[in-house]
């Protein structure tokens, strides 16, 4: 593909998701029914318009880049409407934190992001499962669901930001370290993972520096960015514990009993050697490979 080809679709989605800004924008503008539910709202019609977008161009991966895109404005939203005085070292924090995390998923994307003539071969999967039901699959399965899954993500730092209680203490700085760790683990990883595509040779498989540790380590860095949301939250607003961990935990149920199983499975079928690696190292926290 030639770099003018994928620039040009670059642009084309860089438009799509200023639309979508825009009248995510507008939806706030009208809306009057709580801060909450206001962004709530507005968030599903954005979603709604890069659906819009994803089935004019037939390529649902034009979804992809809203999962990280999406997150810095919701936490400036919250901001910007938020009361909280409890600390404003903390609400530095998680927003330097949510742009770091951003920033590096979204160029990571917008790097080895193949073209509009690409799709991630999970969504294709998921449409054949139902072919007669293939529009909802994609509206619902890899549009609204991931938009309710980052947005219930990001409860937490709505509390931080609009309910926050608590100075400044010890379990912010644990939240810090669990956040800033996890994002720059993904980086490595992510990091490892493009090197080795880049050199592999046929039916070689990547078990070396964090992969050797863990089959998932860059699941493992995306859990652990919203682990260190949720803890963020926690230290603000302890006793908001039981919704704030909401997403925390759809997160951890969609790698574990969705995306990995997903990922392990199509290994197995291409490289049938797979099955070595999964029996001798972690899925996905890093741990020493079993011999």
């Amino acid at each position: 593909m030639s770099e003018s080809t994928k620039t040009s679709d670059l642009v084309t989605v860089a438009v799509a998701y200023v639309v979508t800004l825009f009248v995510g924008g507008i939806c706030l503008y009208v809306l009057d029914y709580g801060h909450l539910l206001n962004i709530l709202l507005a968030d599903l019609v954005a979603t709604l318009v890069i659906f819009a977008f994803s089935r004019s161009y037939g390529n649902s991966s034009f979804y992809d880049a809203y999962w990280s895109v999406i997150p810095p404005f919701l936490a400036l939203f919250f901001l910007a409407v938020g009361a909280s005085e409890a600390s404003s070292l903390r609400e530095v924090l998680v927003l330097g934190l949510i742009l770091y995390w951003a920033t590096r998923l979204t160029l990571n994307w917008a790097v080895y992001w193949e073209g509009m003539h690409h799709e991630d071969w999970r969504y294709a999967m998921l449409r054949e499962r139902s072919p007669k039901m293939a529009v909802l699959t994609d509206l619902f399965g890899i549009h609204v669901f991931p938009t309710l899954q980052v947005f219930a993500g990001m409860l937490p730092v709505y509390a931080v930001y609009c309910l926050g209680e608590q100075a400044f203490n010890w379990l912010d700085v644990v939240a810090a370290v669990v956040t800033f760790s996890a994002v720059t683990l993904q980086l490595v990883a992510d990091r490892q993972l493009h090197s080795f595509i880049a050199r592999r040779e046929e039916g070689e498989q990547l078990h070396s520096g964090l992969w050797a540790w863990s089959r998932h380590p860059n699941y493992c860095g995306e859990l652990g960015f919203w682990l260190g949301l949720f803890l963020f939250g926690l230290a603000a607003v302890p006793g908001a514990w039981w919704w704030m961990g909401i997403g925390i935990v759809l997160m951890t149920l969609m790698f574990m009993l969705a995306s990995i199983p997903m990922m392990e499975k199509r290994s197995l079928q291409r490289r049938p050697a797979y099955q070595e690696i999964i029996d001798s190292t972690s899925m996905v926290i890093p741990w020493p490979p079993r011999r």
